[in-house]
């Protein structure tokens, strides 16, 4: 019997047991990556010809990337100017079509018609490649996240290291594109994201881990199971075993890290507009430029999608297909991280670097402390 057996068998005595369960949890976990059941529905059985299950996982790639695409053209152009513009009181682009949302459109076509500028004494192959970097980790991390309604492209045995190691790539593609701009602002933008990185992507594992102990394994979708077990009854409303409620004190502190990991407010000093132009983007324009921007909001999104994973049972709720839920969750992570952006000033580097170290870090290898004594008791 795993430790997540035996922390909830004892959870759910203590509550009486045999509660309804509020969250779908067919949704929740599934069990069953898109390959597999896209054979099934093909009747090819579970394990069809390799060629027919790379066929698979290449069009299971194409609908994620498609999904959280669209999600990151109308939430990083359109959804950020509304969300912005709403907590500043102002009023947001609303001229180019109904609600402005045709912005979305004309700011495509913008960009990626202006001329792509090559500074002198660039190192061309790093100036290059570092666009592409950071939109490429970020969706070669969707792949092992359990979105719902059958949308999960692998679910390795290993799935949250996969994550993370996915997802910590892009720190190589800000330094990347730091150093290689010939650029004093550009090169400080990319020192100060990896020095972020290195300070707040410790405890954000870390705190994910107490998660592991909790779960007792490393499986996205089984983690996602766990969560949706019944935690309380109270007068007839069941609350499920999301990590949120069961150790609240994670959940904030990965909240945090993760604001870190992904540059915003008050851990924006990779780019902080007001120092470094705009970091180490200062010297990119159209179709890189893009690249960057969008692999900024994609980061965005996965940190949402390992947070509602982690801590929001996954795509795991009633009524509403698993993989609408999913998106919610995800939406409801990136409404959180603009409201940051709009209500917390930045900090300086040295603040940033000490939070991180000194702080993060000792309450994240608290709270594991804490959270395998609390699970040695249960046990």
């Amino acid at each position: 019997m795993s430790v997540s057996e035996i922390v909830f068998q004892a959870g759910n005595a203590t509550n009486g047991s045999g509660a309804a369960n509020a969250t779908n949890a067919s949704a929740a976990g599934g069990g069953q990556t898109f390959p597999e059941i896209l054979s099934g529905l093909l009747g090819l059985g579970p394990n069809p010809d390799p060629g027919l299950q790379f066929l698979f996982a290449i069009v299971g790639a194409t609908l994620i990337a498609v999904l959280f695409l669209t999600i990151a053209a109308v939430g990083g152009i359109w959804g950020k100017r509304k969300i912005t513009a709403a907590f500043t009181d102002r009023i947001a682009v609303n001229r180019v079509g109904p609600f402005g949302l045709l912005i979305i459109v004309a700011d495509a076509v913008r960009l990626l018609s202006k001329e792509v500028i090559i500074p002198d004494a660039v190192d061309r192959p790093a100036f290059d490649i570092a666009p592409m970097v950071l939109p490429f980790s970020a969706l070669l991390g969707f792949a092992v996240i359990p979105l719902g309604s059958g949308l999960q492209l692998a679910d390795p045995e290993t799935g949250f290291v996969f994550v993370f190691a996915a997802s910590s790539l892009a720190s190589l593609g800000l330094l990347m594109s730091g150093y290689s701009s010939n650029n004093k602002y550009s090169f400080l933008g990319g020192l100060r994201a990896l020095a972020q990185n290195l300070a707040y992507e410790i405890p954000l594992v870390v705190t994910g881990a107490s998660v592991v102990l909790f779960t007792g394994t490393l499986k996205l979708s089984e983690v996602v199971a766990v969560q949706s077990q019944p935690l309380l009854t109270i007068g007839g409303l069941t609350i499920p075993s999301w990590f949120a409620f069961v150790n609240p004190f994670a959940f904030v502190l990965f909240l945090i890290a993760n604001l870190a990991e992904v540059g915003r407010n008050p851990f924006d000093t990779p780019e902080a507009p007001g120092e470094l132009v705009a970091g180490y983007m200062t010297e990119y324009s159209g179709a890189y430029f893009v690249l960057l921007y969008l692999g900024e909001f994609l980061h965005i999104f996965l940190g949402g999608a390992i947070v509602a994973t982690l801590f929001l049972g996954g795509p795991a709720g009633p009524v509403l297909p698993g993989l609408v839920w999913m998106v919610i969750k995800i939406l409801a992570v990136y409404l959180f991280t603009q409201w940051m952006r709009s209500a917390m000033p930045r900090v300086r580097i040295d603040q940033m670097i000490e939070i991180g170290w000194k702080g993060l870090l000792v309450m994240s290898f608290a709270n594991l402390v804490l959270t395998a004594i609390l699970v040695g008791v249960i046990a």
